[in-house]
């Protein structure tokens, strides 16, 4: 990696400037976002608030390396996001960041524990120390006795409280997580929304939250909305 990618600002976890995404089909040009400038403060917990389809999701997806810009700078940490190729962006998922979706995308085959402890077993963390991990993690989102169930046999609520141990497996920097209450009854989506807070504070992680729950949105400690594409502070 270059000198250039080691630069790490102690204050912010992400800076972007000029984000754009634009989508062309042969009838249409359609601007998702325009001219998006956002700076996010290292341990801090940042909603994004928006109706459905203003772009929250596709922020974060590009954020997270699972879309590309179409023009724009982001860094995040000590990674140009916007340069790296599939194998930085590949490293830059499995080591810096942890994601959470509105699906808990578990293996449907592997146990609350083994799923859990994959991802930090595949990225070359010893079996034993990535085991130890994983089951310290389970406990903590209080399923210490749930482990060895496979996904078919967890609630709703229990598979994500699997998606967000599993989400801290690999000690990232940075959670992104969309909509991760958006499945759940009212109760559920209440217990998952503080677990998931709590157990940012806990891990002293950074958190930026897509969500179109004010109750949850109202937890962090700021909220940005997107409006006819760009990022608002405090709406």
């Amino acid at each position: 990696m270059s000198k250039k990618n080691e630069i790490v600002d102690e204050k912010y976890i992400v800076s972007i400037e000029k984000l754009e995404k634009t989508y062309k089909t042969d009838s249409e040009t359609l601007t998702i976002l325009k001219n998006v400038d956002f700076k996010a403060e290292r341990g801090k917990k940042i909603v994004i608030v928006g109706q459905s389809g203003s772009g929250k999701s596709t922020f974060l997806n590009i954020l997270g390396g699972l879309d590309s810009a179409t023009c724009g700078k982001i860094r995040a940490g000590r990674f140009d996001v916007t340069s790296l190729n599939e194998k930085g962006l590949s490293a830059y998922r499995a080591k810096f960041l942890g994601l959470i979706f509105q699906f808990h995308y578990l293996l449907k085959d592997f146990t609350a524990l083994e799923n859990v402890f994959l991802p930090a077993f595949m990225s070359g963390t010893s079996k034993k120390s990535a085991m130890e991990k994983a089951r310290q993690l389970l406990i903590d989102v209080g399923l210490e006795n749930r482990m060895n169930h496979l996904p078919s046999q967890l609630s709703g609520g229990e598979r994500q409280r699997v998606a967000v141990a599993r989400s801290l497996i690999n000690d990232p920097e940075l959670i992104l997580a969309d909509e991760p209450t958006g499945n759940l009854d009212p109760a559920n989506a209440e217990m998952i929304g503080n677990l998931l807070f709590s157990m940012v504070d806990k891990y002293k992680k950074t958190l930026i939250l897509v969500t179109h729950d004010m109750n949850l949105a109202e937890k962090g400690d700021f909220c940005y909305s997107i409006k006819d594409g760009k990022l608002v502070k405090g709406e």
